[in-house]
């Protein structure tokens, strides 16, 4: 069996990548370089407070976001925030009000290169988790640094920002609202879900003449996996015009938090094996991979699920076989069907 891996060909990751514009910020992955061009322009008008009915009050007419990034070296990047800014002197993360019809994603992401000159395509997204108040609700999105930088203070919201070991961040004063969601987003981080597709059975319930072809049957099936999962690495090219999905649904995955971004293994078989595979350089930060099955393709699936279930991932597999489904059901698998692996990419016309 072998394997090959696709990066996403939306980042911009690498030394060489363009620089990207997030709302009022310019951003280069090469020497963070982040030039304001907004500080003087007129207030956003997400830019308010919203109270409750016991006049409590909270940041972001449309809501609010921050981003968690993980770097696995140096651990979470923080945020002390100026005494002058709402609970002043205490640490939290990047982050603040969005902007009408902003997504939650794009916000964190913009709020992100704004406050810490954190370059375009340096995260790829991992999970969120939402506080819901009925009024207001805040998103936190965490990201994992794939493409290393050293945090800019971009603004005069921060005293400092600094990266800190998992395991001290509880000893800093927290932000209250941080702090009170730390202790489930840290055991979060412990968690890897990834999707195993039986590209077979999904290009077969789709009456779209996939006989003729398979290998043109399967491209299209991991030209939208790809699309998928490009999507929701994004990040903000300027606002409105990048679109981050908003993932998979904690609860489709069984797990906590409210969406996740999934690594994606699409298995293929006989013929479909041809399909292209990547370059050298898309392996190292890869989102979606393509395991080539040398024999029974059911075999491979069961091979792969077992293979990331004993390394510790959470895993789901989108097929219909029954027979496969008890198999890989087996091993410490959950099952979806192919339906709801086609509803969730946008491929085919569901029966």
């Amino acid at each position: 069996m072998r394997e090959h891996l696709l990066r996403p060909s939306g980042w911009a990751l690498g030394s060489g990548a363009a620089p990207c514009e997030a709302g009022g910020v310019t951003t280069s992955p090469a020497g963070n370089q982040v030039s304001r061009r907004l500080l003087h322009g007129p207030r956003d008008p997400g830019d308010a407070w919203v109270y409750s009915e016991t006049g409590q009050r909270y940041w972001g007419r449309f809501g609010a976001a921050g981003l968690v990034a993980v770097d696995p070296q140096r651990g979470i990047l923080l945020q002390h925030r100026a005494e002058w800014s709402h609970h002043g002197g205490t640490w939290g993360i990047p982050g603040g009000a969005l902007h009408e019809g902003e997504s939650p994603a794009v916000g964190a992401l913009r709020e992100a290169a704004e406050e810490a000159g954190v370059p375009c395509g340096s995260v790829s997204p991992l999970f969120t988790s939402v506080l819901e108040l009925g009024f207001w609700r805040y998103t936190t999105l965490v990201a994992r640094v794939v493409e290393p930088f050293d945090p800019v203070i971009a603004d005069a919201e921060s005293l400092e920002l600094r990266w800190v070991p998992i395991d001290e961040v509880d000893t800093l004063p927290l932000h209250h609202g941080f702090a009170a969601s730390w202790p489930a987003l840290r055991a979060a981080l412990e968690v890897r879900p990834a999707v195993v597709v039986d590209a077979a059975n999904v290009v077969g319930s789709v009456p779209d003449g996939w006989w003729r072809d398979r290998a043109g049957a399967a491209e299209r099936l991991l030209s939208k996996v790809e699309a998928f999962a490009r999507a929701g690495a994004a990040s903000p090219v300027s606002s409105g015009s990048t679109s981050v999905t908003s993932g998979v649904s904690a609860e489709d995955l069984g797990l906590g938090g409210t969406s996740w971004f999934p690594e994606f293994a699409v298995v293929v078989e006989g013929a479909a094996r041809e399909i292209r595979g990547p370059s050298d350089d898309e392996a190292q930060h890869a989102q979606v991979r393509v395991v080539r099955a040398s024999a029974s393709g059911d075999d491979a699936i069961v091979d792969e699920a077992r293979r990331r279930v004993d390394g510790g991932e959470t895993v789901t597999v989108a097929t219909s076989d029954r027979e496969l489904s008890e198999r890989v059901a087996a091993v410490g698998a959950t099952v979806k069907g192919v339906g709801w692996l086609r509803e969730l990419i946008g491929y085919g016309a569901r029966r």
